[in-house]
């Protein structure tokens, strides 16, 4: 087969998606790597001769990558993860609408094009976290305790573009993130961005059937294939704080191989979670896939 992934400059020596197109080239694949952010795009003629199977993204929120995957699927092409579940979860904002709508457990959303909006918060609702609607990787994600605290931060969030933000739900300082591939779940527990100086080693943890649910449903509501979930224990059970398409995949056992058959057999597929998206009903229970790391 052939696929062509498009690789944001921060990326290119990145284990993900490095390792994985060095695992379909080793299993006698051809690969082509474009690297939207560093090179002049045709784009007209990229996608009109292209003779991929599938297309693949690995790229910053916000980055030029995913304006060319659109042009992929606009003329028809098959896109891994589709484009439509990319936009829906690289928009922080258009995201928790999409899962709270669907019954996901998600924290309540603020969003506002000004930093100086968020001031309207009640003060009730303190504290708050804040990030860019297109942030990712941890990046400028901020937990505030009071108005007073937001007020001192204008400056820093200026810039920033959209900003959503949400009341904290209390936690241990620990995230659970579980990653989607090919069908099976694995979780690991890792340092809260929000809490920098507490002591947690990463590693691959148990996953509950509670959060294995909330896991499964997130892939059919956003219609990803390949995604990664982030997860906190709150006060009233498990919270969904942040959802990534193509993430790290850091922890999954044999990763670049696994994520080398799931990127084959969807591009086989060429349907994956987004048409299973979009026969569902809203609500209701969906089904929970293999599970894996029964055992730390």
């Amino acid at each position: 087969m052939k696929f062509c992934f498009l690789v944001e400059e921060q990326y290119r020596q990145d284990g993900m998606p490095v390792e994985v197109i060095h695992q379909l080239t080793l299993w006698g694949h051809h690969v082509d790597v474009v690297r939207p952010g560093g090179s002049l795009l045709h784009l007209t003629e990229a996608v009109q001769t292209s003779v991929h199977d599938a297309w693949v993204l690995k790229t910053v929120s916000g980055g030029p990558g995913l304006t060319l995957l659109e042009a992929a699927a606009s003329a028809g092409l098959t896109t891994i993860n589709d484009v439509r579940a990319i936009r829906g979860v690289r928009d922080k904002a258009l995201a928790a609408v999409i899962g709270l709508s669907r019954g996901l457990p998600l924290p309540a959303t603020y969003a506002a094009a000004l930093p100086e909006l968020l001031l309207e918060i009640p003060e009730s609702e303190y504290p708050i976290v804040v990030k860019p609607a297109d942030g990712s990787s941890g990046r400028a994600v901020h937990l505030v305790s009071s108005p007073r605290r937001l007020a001192e931060m204008l400056p820093e969030l200026a810039g920033e573009g959209m900003l959503i933000a949400q009341p904290y739900v209390p936690n241990s300082g620990v995230d659970i993130k579980v990653y989607s591939v090919g069908g099976e779940l694995y979780a690991t527990e890792r340092r809260s961005p929000l809490h920098p100086d507490h002591a947690v080693r990463e590693r691959h943890v148990p996953l509950s059937p509670e959060i294995a649910e909330i896991a499964a449903r997130v892939g059919v509501v956003y219609g990803l294939d390949l995604y990664g979930v982030d997860v906190v224990l709150g006060p009233n059970g498990p919270v969904v704080v942040d959802v990534n398409d193509f993430p790290s995949f850091r922890q999954v056992p044999d990763a670049p191989a696994r994520l080398a058959r799931a990127v084959l057999a969807l591009a086989a597929g060429a349907g994956g979670a987004a048409t299973a998206a979009a026969a569902q009903p809203p609500l209701g229970p969906v089904p929970v896939p293999t599970t894996a790391g029964r055992t730390a």
